[in-house]
Formats: C-alpha cells, sequence, structure tokens
C-alpha cells in the first residue's frame, strides 16, 4: 500500500508547485543581488573583497552544507527541514534588506545561505517522493526550468526593485513569498520519516567540507587582487586541499557520515555530479560576467540589464522541459553531449560577436540564448540520472550530492571568471577581459562534452527501475 501512496496521491502537482516555488527563490537571490550590487556597494560602501562576498558567501554555505541539509531530511523527513530552512532563509533575507553596513550584510547573507542549504536537498527529496518514472522525469524538468527561470529572471527582477523601490528590496521580496509558502508547504506536502534511522548528525563533517569550499574560494578571490603567487591565495588553497582530505579521511571511519565513499562510485552519481559542476559552473559565471559586461561597459541601468536576460529566462524552459523528455528517450549520454556543446557554442558566438559598441540584442543575446537553453538541459539531465534508481532513504543524501555542484560551481566560476575578466572590471573597462572569460568558459564546456560520451552511461533515467516511495522503511505521515 506504502509503494502507490504518493503515485496515487491527488495533490501531488499542487505539492510541486510549492515546492518548486521555494526553489526559485533560492535560485532568484543566486542572481537578483548581481543587479543590485553597483547600488548596494555605493550606499553601505562595499570594499571589493566585500563585494566579491556579498554573492559568493550565500552560495559559499549553501554549497557546503547542503550534505548536511540532504543528510537532515532523509533522518528527520523532507518536509520538516524543508520548513525549518524556509524559516532561517526568510528572517536571514529580512536581516540583509535591512543591514546598514557591510558586516550585517555579509552575516545575513550567510545565514541565507544556511537555510537555503536545508531547503535544497529536501525539496528534492520530497519531488522524487512524489513521484516515479516518466512521471518524475517530467516533474523534475519542470523542477529544473523554475530553477533556471529564477536564476536568469533574477536580473530582471533585481533591475525592476533596485530601480524602484531600492536595492533592499531585493532581499524584503523573500518575506511575503516565505510566509505564504510556509502554509502552503505544510498543508500539501507529506511527511516521509525513515524509520528506525540512526539520529547521529555528522556536524563535523559539514564543518570540515565548508571551511574547506571557504578556504579556497577566498583564495580565489585573493587572487583576482593579489595574483596567483601571492600568499593570501597560495595559504588558503593549500589548506583547502588539506581539508578535503581530511574530510574524506574522516568520513571512512565516523559513526554516520555524510557521504560513503562508495556513493560517489555509483556511476550515474558521478556523472550527474560532473555534469552539475560544469553546467552550474559555466552558466553562473556566464550571467555574472555577462551582466557585469552590460553594467561597466555598456552601461546600462539595473533594470536594462534585467530585460536583457528575459530570452535566457524563456530558454530555460525550453532546455529543461525538452531535456527532461529526450533524457527518457535518447539517454543520459547523448543528451550530456548535445546540451554541453550547446554551452559551449554559446560561449564561442559569444567570443567572436560580443560588441563593445553597437546593439546587444543582435550580436550578444544569441550566444547567451544558446548557452542558458543548453544549461538547463544538462542541469535536468544531471538531476534525472543521479536519482533514477535510487532508494528513497537514499534519495536526499543523492539530491545534496548532486545540487551541491549547483552553487559551488557558480561560485567557482564566478570568482575564477572575474579573475580572468579582470581588464572588463575595471574603472575604465576594456573588452577583452570579457571576451577571455568566455574563452574559458568555452573550452571547459567543449571538454566536458567530451568527457560525457565516456563518463555518462547510455542509461535512459526513467527505465533504470527507480525503487518507489514508501519502500526502504520509510513511513508516509501526513502529521
Amino acid at each position: 500500500m506504502h509503494d502507490s501512496y504518493e503515485a496515487a496521491n491527488p495533490r501531488r502537482w499542487k505539492a510541486l508547485a510549492a515546492i518548486c516555488m521555494a526553489q526559485f527563490m533560492l535560485m532568484l537571490d543566486t542572481t537578483v543581488i548581481n543587479v543590485a550590487l553597483p547600488d548596494l556597494s555605493a550606499d553601505l560602501g562595499l570594499s571589493r573583497v566585500a563585494f566579491t562576498w556579498s554573492v559568493s558567501i550565500y552560495v559559499l554555505f549553501l554549497g557546503g552544507l547542503l550534505l548536511l541539509g540532504g543528510r537532515l531530511a532523509d533522518i528527520f523527513g523532507a518536509r520538516s527541514i524543508l520548513l525549518t530552512g524556509l524559516v532561517v532563509f526568510t528572517l536571514a533575507s529580512l536581516a540583509s534588506g535591512l543591514a546598514q553596513d557591510e558586516n550585517l550584510l555579509i552575516i545575513g547573507r550567510i545565514c541565507q545561505g544556511v537555510g537555503a542549504a536545508m531547503m535544497s536537498p529536501a525539496a528534492l527529496r520530497a519531488v522524487t517522493g512524489l513521484f516515479t518514472g516518466a512521471e518524475r522525469n517530467k516533474a523534475l524538468g519542470v523542477w529544473s526550468s523554475l530553477g533556471g527561470i529564477g536564476f536568469a529572471t533574477g536580473l530582471l527582477v533585481g533591475g525592476l526593485l533596485t530601480s524602484g523601490p531600492g536595492w533592499r528590496w531585493v532581499f524584503f521580496i523573500n518575506i511575503p513569498i516565505g510566509v505564504a509558502l510556509l502554509g502552503a508547504i505544510r498543508a500539501l506536502v507529506p511527511e516521509r520519516r525513515i524509520e528506525g534511522a540512526d539520529r547521529h548528525v555528522d556536524v563535523l563533517g559539514a564543518v570540515t567540507v565548508t571551511a574547506a569550499t571557504g578556504s579556497l574560494i577566498y583564495g580565489m578571490i585573493n587572487a583576482g587582487n593579489h595574483g596567483w603567487a601571492d600568499p593570501g591565495t597560495l595559504v588558503p588553497i593549500t589548506v583547502a586541499i588539506v581539508l578535503y582530505g581530511v574530510f574524506t579521511a574522516a568520513e571512512r571511519i565516523v559513526r554516520n557520515p555524510l557521504i560513503r565513499p562508495g556513493m560517489l562510485a555509483r556511476r550515474p552519481v558521478a556523472t550527474g555530479t560532473f555534469l552539475m559542476l560544469m553546467a552550474a559552473g559555466v552558466a553562473g559565471g556566464d550571467l555574472f560576467i555577462t551582466s557585469q559586461y552590460l553594467q561597466h561597459l555598456r552601461g546600462y541601468s539595473a533594470l536594462e540589464n534585467g530585460l536583457f536576460f528575459l530570452p535566457a529566462a524563456l530558454a530555460t524552459v525550453v532546455g529543461a522541459i525538452t531535456g527532461g523528455r529526450l533524457v527518457g528517450t535518447a539517454g543520459t549520454r547523448h543528451v550530456a553531449f548535445a546540451a554541453l556543446s550547446l554551452v559551449a557554442i554559446g560561449n564561442g558566438l559569444l567570443i567572436g560577436m560580443l560588441p563593445a559598441h553597437g546593439n546587444v540584442y543582435a550580436w550578444a543575446l544569441p550566444g547567451v540564448v544558446v548557452f542558458s537553453l543548453g544549461a538547463a538541459a544538462v542541469f535536468v539531465t544531471a538531476t534525472t540520472t543521479a536519482l533514477a534508481g535510487v532508494a528513497q532513504h537514499e534519495a536526499g543524501l543523492v539530491s545534496a550530492i548532486v545540487y551541491t555542484c549547483n552553487p559551488t560551481g557558480a561560485a567557482i566560476f564566478v570568482a575564477v571568471g572575474s579573475t580572468v575578466a579582470a581588464a572588463g572590471l575595471t574603472s575604465t573597462p576594456s573588452i577583452d577581459g570579457f571576451t577571455n572569460a568566455y574563452t574559458l568558459f568555452a573550452a571547459v564546456a567543449a571538454v566536458a562534452a567530451v568527457v560525457s560520451l565516456v563518463l555518462a552511461p547510455s542509461m535512459k533515467p526513467q527505465k533504470a527501475g527507480a525503487q518507489p516511495a514508501g519502500q526502504a522503511g520509510v513511513s508516509p505521515s501526513r502529521q
């Protein structure tokens, strides 16, 4: 009876809508601040380091704590962790909007990342519990498309809010949305807990991997300021490598690790992780660099910047829905190669066509639309592939493993892209800095496309035999 519980749940599509809205809000917050940065920086007097960290610190803590969030969702139930994270995220948004200096802003962004790290894997785990087979691919296609819309339209929303009531409203807008979602999720999303689960949580592992990622990103930010040979760059990167080693060793001996080494050895999980890291990294870097190009070199206002990305938002919908359909018929390998090739082609178009003067819609927009189309298809391919055949009691952790690569990849590529594009981000910007960044992104996407032909299985996820929710000791509850 448990096996068909969620499949027969008539409210599952309404539940999906509420879950996707939560994900939309998180992805919106990843990019909405990009457009508001010039006004925000001028108002609060941000230093260059604080300027970069106001974007990166959110994705840093989101990426670093996702494994813990996924584990908590498996142990205590997806709905409980989703609601808890939503409360933290909403309150943190209030604090960020009320910030009077860079210190409170950074603290607020950290807490937003903590809340998001609880919400994202719990939400994805809830989706996998609500749907199975081909219907799961369709649901994940919707999930990925809305996340992509949030990522791209964050620039438009940021422009509208910054040009209207002011930059503080890029944070305040989360408050009414968060309050509404608290009621909707509680009413529509059923709770699912693992009976007899070990309640021990590997907090040490979470702290170690977060510290490692933070040290790595800090080193990259410093490289943009002082170069790669500076001790402020080399020391943090070295510390990051050591901490990643400590995390790997500790996970082999702790009682209830965040992640067991054998998990990443599974080919579908390894493929999904790789695809998400590459797509999210390049797409995140692309959107950041393009936004800076429009504002710093072309003098676009926040609103004009946001309007430019509307076609990209539509492209993410088409890419995600198409990818969700094709991965179930053509298989992971073919869709991954084609989608990553589109990402490379889009960046290639920007290398050759990006204008220092002239119409950006005619010359720059085609490349942006193409890479957005491809990246969205990779997102849904990565998710469906990794979660195919995963039992419900592992769904939260696997969701977290894959999704960790989304904000972490974006943070890394934004930092590296900023370094490569340094000439375009000065007080007298040059077009060469931006084309150099697109050249790097095109090369990474092209290499990733080739690697996917070897790494990705030829499987068709909807036929991979995903274990129905309700097995493996999971009991549904509406409490």
